[in-house]
């Protein structure tokens, strides 16, 4: 096999960006599109110039063509489909979080155990080369133990009130720097404490501020706010410290990078991530899709974005928002 046959399951914003993204791999083909919703189904088609097209993901799994699935349901319809996926012998693309509850997580997990082909989880960050790069030098030794990290992970206003309605921004983005945390440290978290604040009366709230202590000893402070003003000229801001006993590490993913002037204002979007490149996506998640289609072709099951690590990032930002709703520290 030397090109992966694909098919996308859920056609919203995300799924849509994930096509945008498998076109432009020369190892991949977009070769089925999945979703309840006929109209936008038949709009993804026409403009992918995909044949196959289902209403029901079990169809689009039966057919012996397909080799590999994306997931790209909402969070809380992620079980279901990884699963007979799995069992229908397809390479699994999943994006996170891996499931809703701690329980949804574990039967992914051990179906992934006994099925053919691999499953991986799409935590992105982990192919920021920034992150990566902390991730080579922390394994070198270059800045000793790791005692303390903090995180700060803030979108505007204008991305979040369809999200908010769907997950809230603890296990919505913190899980992203959780789980970096727990690749950096390769510790365990083992308690977690949050709070969170309401400012615009949505179904989850706008902020979550987030501590860790893994049992290592080391603590960690996660900032999520999704309500940067409306005016706020760049896409993301994103940073992380790394405090160790000889060293210190700091990542910065956010304005200035890219300035752009226009008639309107000054922008600063995305290009670490899933920027546009001559139609087709770049960055981290093409970085992601080309990982996993690598691993499926060869054989290989992945180490990265495997499916027991996305279940601990899950397990512990569920703990955190248990602890904002109750003010309690939440024990492991």
């Amino acid at each position: 096999m030397d090109k992966l046959r694909i098919g996308v399951i859920g056609l919203g914003w995300f799924g849509e960006i994930h096509c945008e993204t498998i076109i432009g791999l020369p190892n991949l083909e977009l070769a089925a599109l999945c979703t309840r919703t006929e109209d936008r189904l038949a709009a993804l088609g026409d403009r992918f110039g995909v044949a196959k097209r289902y209403q029901d993901y079990n169809d689009m799994l039966a057919d012996p063509d397909i080799d590999a699935v994306s997931i790209c349901t909402m969070w809380d319809q992620h079980t279901e489909p990884a699963i007979a996926a799995l069992k229908a012998g397809k390479h699994v693309f999943l994006e996170k979080p891996i499931a809703s509850t701690v329980e949804d997580a574990h039967k992914i997990v051990a179906a992934s155990k006994e099925a053919k082909g691999i499953l991986f989880i799409g935590h992105i960050v982990r192919f920021n080369p920034r992150y990566r790069a902390a991730k080579q030098a922390v394994d070198a030794g270059r800045i000793g133990k790791i005692v303390a990290m903090s995180s700060r992970r803030n979108i505007p206003a204008a991305w979040t009130p369809t999200i908010l309605n769907k997950i809230g921004p603890i296990v919505g983005d913190a899980i992203h720097d959780t789980d970096i945390m727990l690749w950096l440290t390769g510790d365990k978290i083992v308690s977690a404490y949050a709070q969170t604040a309401d400012v615009r009366g949505l179904k989850h709230p706008d902020i979550g501020q987030t501590m860790y202590r893994f049992a290592g000893g080391a603590t960690a402070t996660l900032e999520t706010v999704w309500c940067m003003p409306e005016k706020t000229p760049f896409d993301i801001d994103e940073r992380m410290s790394i405090i160790g006993t000889e060293g210190i590490i700091h990542i910065q993913d956010t304005f200035p990078n890219l300035g752009i002037v226009d008639a309107d204002r000054l922008h600063s979007p995305d290009i670490t991530y899933w920027p546009m490149f001559e139609g087709s996506r770049g960055g981290a998640l093409r970085e992601e899709f080309a990982y996993f289609t690598n691993c499926a072709i060869s054989g290989q099951r992945p180490t990265i974005g495997v499916p027991e690590d996305a279940a601990a990032a899950l397990e512990a930002t569920l703990a955190a928002e248990q602890s904002a709703r109750t003010g309690d520290v939440v024990r492991f």
